[in-house]
Protein backbone atom coordinates (compact mmCIF):
# COMPACT_ATOMS: atom_id res chain seq x y z
CA UNK A 1 0.00 0.00 0.00
CA UNK A 2 1.98 3.20 -1.24
CA UNK A 3 1.50 6.15 1.34
CA UNK A 4 0.41 9.60 1.03
CA UNK A 5 3.48 10.84 2.99
CA UNK A 6 6.18 8.84 1.71
CA UNK A 7 9.41 8.62 4.12
CA UNK A 8 13.04 8.51 2.15
CA UNK A 9 15.31 9.17 4.43
CA UNK A 10 15.48 9.01 8.35
CA UNK A 11 15.17 12.47 9.48
CA UNK A 12 11.90 12.46 7.91
CA UNK A 13 10.58 10.21 10.66
CA UNK A 14 9.88 11.16 14.04
CA UNK A 15 12.41 10.26 16.62
CA UNK A 16 10.12 10.14 18.98
CA UNK A 17 6.90 7.98 18.38
CA UNK A 18 4.57 5.94 20.67
CA UNK A 19 5.03 2.25 20.63
CA UNK A 20 2.92 -0.72 20.45
CA UNK A 21 4.47 -3.58 22.32
CA UNK A 22 2.82 -6.93 21.21
CA UNK A 23 4.08 -10.17 21.27
CA UNK A 24 4.88 -12.12 18.13
CA UNK A 25 3.64 -8.83 15.67
CA UNK A 26 5.92 -8.94 13.36
CA UNK A 27 5.75 -5.58 10.72
CA UNK A 28 9.06 -4.82 8.43
CA UNK A 29 9.25 -1.96 5.74
CA UNK A 30 6.83 -1.51 3.01
CA UNK A 31 4.74 -4.06 5.27
CA UNK A 32 0.93 -4.28 6.10
CA UNK A 33 -0.02 -5.35 9.37
CA UNK A 34 -3.50 -5.69 10.28
CA UNK A 35 -4.66 -4.65 14.11
CA UNK A 36 -7.64 -4.88 16.08
CA UNK A 37 -7.10 -1.83 18.76
CA UNK A 38 -9.36 -2.02 21.82
CA UNK A 39 -8.04 -1.31 25.21
CA UNK A 40 -8.27 2.63 26.27
CA UNK A 41 -4.51 3.22 26.43
CA UNK A 42 -4.07 2.18 22.75
CA UNK A 43 -7.47 3.93 21.10
CA UNK A 44 -5.81 6.93 23.05
CA UNK A 45 -2.59 6.24 21.40
CA UNK A 46 -4.45 5.91 17.76
CA UNK A 47 -6.53 8.72 18.10
CA UNK A 48 -3.17 11.38 19.29
CA UNK A 49 -0.95 9.35 16.16
CA UNK A 50 -4.04 10.78 13.83
CA UNK A 51 -3.67 14.03 15.14
CA UNK A 52 -0.01 14.27 14.31
CA UNK A 53 2.10 12.52 12.26
CA UNK A 54 0.34 8.75 11.85
CA UNK A 55 3.58 6.66 13.13
CA UNK A 56 3.58 4.55 15.61
CA UNK A 57 6.43 1.95 16.80
CA UNK A 58 5.60 -2.12 16.49
CA UNK A 59 7.93 -4.03 19.08
CA UNK A 60 7.62 -6.85 21.28
CA UNK A 61 7.65 -6.88 24.76
CA UNK A 62 10.36 -8.84 26.47
CA UNK A 63 10.40 -12.61 27.30
CA UNK A 64 7.80 -13.32 30.62
CA UNK A 65 6.86 -9.61 29.97
CA UNK A 66 3.12 -10.68 30.95
CA UNK A 67 4.13 -11.18 34.58
CA UNK A 68 5.55 -7.48 35.07
CA UNK A 69 3.17 -4.56 35.00
CA UNK A 70 5.70 -2.73 32.61
CA UNK A 71 7.72 -5.16 30.72
CA UNK A 72 11.08 -4.15 29.16
CA UNK A 73 11.06 -3.76 25.68
CA UNK A 74 13.33 -5.09 22.91
CA UNK A 75 15.76 -3.27 21.18
CA UNK A 76 14.27 -3.25 17.89
CA UNK A 77 11.51 -2.54 16.35
CA UNK A 78 9.56 -1.19 13.23
CA UNK A 79 7.89 2.13 13.03
CA UNK A 80 4.88 2.07 10.55
CA UNK A 81 2.24 4.69 8.95
CA UNK A 82 -1.56 4.03 9.79
CA UNK A 83 -2.94 4.03 6.06
CA UNK A 84 -6.06 3.04 6.59
CA UNK A 85 -8.65 3.32 9.80
CA UNK A 86 -12.22 2.44 10.67
CA UNK A 87 -14.16 2.88 13.94
CA UNK A 88 -16.51 -0.82 14.58
CA UNK A 89 -19.27 1.11 16.38
CA UNK A 90 -18.33 -0.96 19.34
CA UNK A 91 -15.73 1.49 20.79
CA UNK A 92 -12.65 -0.69 18.70
CA UNK A 93 -10.48 0.80 15.83
CA UNK A 94 -9.53 -1.41 12.71
CA UNK A 95 -6.47 -0.32 10.91
CA UNK A 96 -3.40 -1.03 8.56
CA UNK A 97 0.01 -0.46 9.46
CA UNK A 98 2.34 0.06 6.85
CA UNK A 99 5.80 -0.31 7.57
CA UNK A 100 8.59 2.43 6.93
CA UNK A 101 11.77 1.01 8.84
CA UNK A 102 13.13 -0.61 11.34
CA UNK A 103 14.55 0.49 14.60
CA UNK A 104 16.70 0.27 17.59
CA UNK A 105 15.54 2.28 20.87
CA UNK A 106 17.59 4.96 22.51
CA UNK A 107 15.61 5.27 25.74
CA UNK A 108 12.56 5.15 26.70
CA UNK A 109 11.31 8.55 27.75
CA UNK A 110 9.03 9.76 31.01
CA UNK A 111 4.99 10.65 29.42
CA UNK A 112 1.97 11.55 30.61
CA UNK A 113 0.21 9.75 28.05
CA UNK A 114 -1.40 6.61 28.98
CA UNK A 115 0.55 4.69 26.53
CA UNK A 116 4.99 4.56 26.17
CA UNK A 117 6.89 6.25 24.19
CA UNK A 118 10.46 6.10 22.54
CA UNK A 119 12.94 7.90 21.39
CA UNK A 120 14.45 5.91 18.75
CA UNK A 121 17.42 5.66 16.30
CA UNK A 122 17.02 4.93 12.42
CA UNK A 123 20.81 4.60 11.79
CA UNK A 124 21.64 0.78 11.84
CA UNK A 125 18.69 0.64 8.92
CA UNK A 126 19.10 3.43 6.31
CA UNK A 127 18.44 0.90 3.86
CA UNK A 128 14.95 0.17 4.55
CA UNK A 129 14.28 3.49 3.30
CA UNK A 130 14.92 2.53 -0.47
CA UNK A 131 12.19 0.09 -1.41
CA UNK A 132 13.73 -3.32 -3.47
CA UNK A 133 17.23 -2.85 -1.71
CA UNK A 134 19.15 -6.30 -2.30
CA UNK A 135 16.37 -8.23 -4.12
CA UNK A 136 19.00 -9.76 -6.67
CA UNK A 137 20.74 -11.71 -3.62
CA UNK A 138 17.67 -13.38 -2.60
CA UNK A 139 17.73 -17.39 -3.48
CA UNK A 140 13.93 -16.92 -4.43
CA UNK A 141 13.59 -20.46 -5.85
CA UNK A 142 15.00 -21.74 -2.43
CA UNK A 143 12.21 -19.71 -0.75
CA UNK A 144 9.42 -21.09 -3.32
CA UNK A 145 10.67 -24.18 -3.05
CA UNK A 146 10.62 -24.10 0.97
CA UNK A 147 7.00 -22.73 1.13
CA UNK A 148 6.04 -25.32 -1.38
CA UNK A 149 6.90 -28.05 0.73
CA UNK A 150 5.32 -26.07 4.00
CA UNK A 151 1.82 -25.97 2.18
CA UNK A 152 2.28 -29.75 1.18
CA UNK A 153 3.02 -30.27 4.67
CA UNK A 154 -0.33 -28.82 5.90
CA UNK A 155 -2.50 -28.98 3.36
CA UNK A 156 -2.61 -25.71 2.50
CA UNK A 157 -4.20 -23.97 -0.50
CA UNK A 158 -1.54 -20.87 -2.04
CA UNK A 159 -2.53 -18.56 -4.58
CA UNK A 160 0.41 -19.14 -6.64
CA UNK A 161 -0.52 -16.69 -9.10
CA UNK A 162 0.46 -14.28 -6.64
CA UNK A 163 3.42 -15.45 -5.20
CA UNK A 164 4.90 -15.89 -8.29
CA UNK A 165 4.37 -11.97 -9.75
CA UNK A 166 5.53 -10.43 -6.44
CA UNK A 167 8.90 -8.89 -6.31
CA UNK A 168 11.29 -10.52 -3.96
CA UNK A 169 10.97 -7.50 -1.07
CA UNK A 170 7.39 -8.16 -1.39
CA UNK A 171 7.18 -11.66 -1.36
CA UNK A 172 10.07 -12.46 1.39
CA UNK A 173 8.65 -9.79 3.86
CA UNK A 174 4.74 -10.93 3.53
CA UNK A 175 5.97 -14.48 3.99
CA UNK A 176 7.65 -13.32 7.08
CA UNK A 177 4.89 -11.52 8.63
CA UNK A 178 2.29 -14.05 7.76
CA UNK A 179 4.89 -17.08 9.08
CA UNK A 180 3.10 -18.93 12.07
CA UNK A 181 6.17 -18.86 14.09
CA UNK A 182 6.83 -18.08 17.33
CA UNK A 183 7.93 -14.33 18.90
CA UNK A 184 11.80 -15.58 18.83
CA UNK A 185 12.01 -16.60 15.24
CA UNK A 186 9.94 -13.22 14.45
CA UNK A 187 12.44 -11.02 16.05
CA UNK A 188 15.02 -12.93 14.17
CA UNK A 189 13.60 -12.39 11.12
CA UNK A 190 12.91 -8.48 12.00
CA UNK A 191 16.76 -8.04 12.99
CA UNK A 192 18.20 -10.29 9.85
CA UNK A 193 20.83 -7.16 8.11
CA UNK A 194 19.11 -7.53 4.55
CA UNK A 195 16.84 -8.86 2.53
CA UNK A 196 19.50 -11.76 1.32
CA UNK A 197 19.81 -13.00 5.13
CA UNK A 198 15.54 -12.71 5.98
CA UNK A 199 15.02 -15.33 3.32
CA UNK A 200 17.73 -17.24 4.49
CA UNK A 201 16.56 -16.80 8.34
CA UNK A 202 12.99 -17.94 6.48
CA UNK A 203 14.15 -21.07 4.72
CA UNK A 204 16.08 -21.96 7.88
CA UNK A 205 13.03 -21.61 10.28
CA UNK A 206 10.60 -23.42 8.09
CA UNK A 207 13.03 -26.57 7.42
CA UNK A 208 12.96 -27.02 11.33
CA UNK A 209 9.45 -27.09 11.63
CA UNK A 210 9.12 -29.44 9.15
CA UNK A 211 11.63 -31.37 10.04
CA UNK A 212 10.30 -31.67 13.55
CA UNK A 213 6.66 -32.59 11.60
CA UNK A 214 4.94 -30.41 13.00
CA UNK A 215 1.86 -28.61 11.67
CA UNK A 216 1.50 -24.83 12.33
CA UNK A 217 -1.41 -23.29 14.09
CA UNK A 218 -1.60 -20.02 11.86
CA UNK A 219 -1.18 -20.75 7.82
CA UNK A 220 0.87 -19.30 5.59
CA UNK A 221 -1.28 -17.86 2.72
Amino acid sequence: MAMNNPYSAPEEVPSVIAVFPLTGALLLPRGELPLNIFEPRYLAMIDDAMRSHRVIGMIQPEENAAYRDTPGLLTVGCAGRITQIAETGDGRYHLTLTGISRFRIVEEIVAMTPYRQCRIDFSDFHTDFTPRVGENAVDRESVLRTLRDFAEANQLQIDWTSIHEAPNEALVNALSMMSPYGPKEKQALLEAPDLKARAEVLVAITEIELARGKNASSPLQ
